[in-house]
């Protein structure tokens, strides 16, 4: 039987899904983070799933989302976009921590993934930890610095004037190139990557994950372990198709 078991690591606030029967095992263990304005809940399809082939899935809620929602407007949740990424950067390595500090990580077996913000923050970690040794990036972007120009682009169509000064959107910008995967792609050393991205998605640009996969694919010994999914036509919303491909592949690397 497989639980869903709602817990605190490190006071961050998540739900563990894996079998009833070895909870307090040593077990392969993947970290999923839910999109902008979504919670933890929203991703537990993929979790059940994963725990029935075994693995341990731990799904946080992020800063101002979930059990953590500070009732933010929408223009202010807006603004801490990437506070909540360099967030859940710091908190993926105590959750790690945690569980390691448990023994409930088996041969340092540890996945990271996520759906668009969630897949920001995955393909962003790769740059930090080498701990990690799979990733999957579901309509997320490898290209943090584009994105956050995508951003602000997006803003200034709208009329609304940005109220950050210039010096601190330079600031942000140089920050963003230390987790900015498509800058230092030296930083997979062949690891595992999985890409699923539709092509008509309106919020997060196709072209990222795509040119990144393509580029980075001539770096790969073996072609098994990047992977790239196409959806045509799909908008902002994960497909059962792309779970299920998931899960298929994170069961072949991790």
């Amino acid at each position: 039987m497989i639980g869903i078991y709602r817990q605190t690591l490190k006071d961050i606030p998540v739900l563990t899904v894996v079998e009833s029967a070895k909870q307090n095992d040593a077990l392969p263990v993947f970290i999923y983070f839910h999109g902008f304005t979504s919670a933890k809940e929203h991703n537990l399809p993929q979790a059940y799933l994963l725990a029935q082939k075994g693995y341990r899935v731990i799904l946080p809620d992020s800063a101002f989302h979930g059990e953590r929602d500070e009732e933010l407007s929408k223009d202010e949740l807006n603004f801490k976009f990437w506070d909540i990424v360099y967030q859940n950067l710091k908190e993926l390595q105590d959750m790690k921590d945690e569980l390691d500090r448990s023994g409930l990580i088996q041969d340092r077996r540890v996945g990271v993934g996520g759906t668009s913000m969630g897949g920001v923050t995955s393909t962003a970690a790769m740059t930090m930890y080498p701990w990690i040794q799979a990733c999957t990036c579901m309509m997320g972007s490898p290209k943090p610095v584009a994105f956050a120009n995508k951003l602000i682009q997006d803003v200034e169509k709208t009329g609304i004037q940005l109220p950050i000064p210039q010096e601190q959107l330079d600031e942000l910008f140089e920050s963003l190139k230390g987790i900015d995967l498509s800058l230092q792609q030296e930083k997979l050393a062949g690891r595992p990557i999985f890409f699923w991205h539709g092509d008509a998605d309106p919020v997060v640009p196709f072209e990222h994950a795509y040119d990144f996969y393509n580029d980075a694919l001539k770096s790969y010994k073996n072609p098994e372990n990047i992977r790239f999914f196409r959806e045509v036509g799909r908008d902002h919303k994960v497909s059962r198709f792309a779970v299920l491909e998931m899960v298929n592949w994170l069961e072949l690397v991790l």
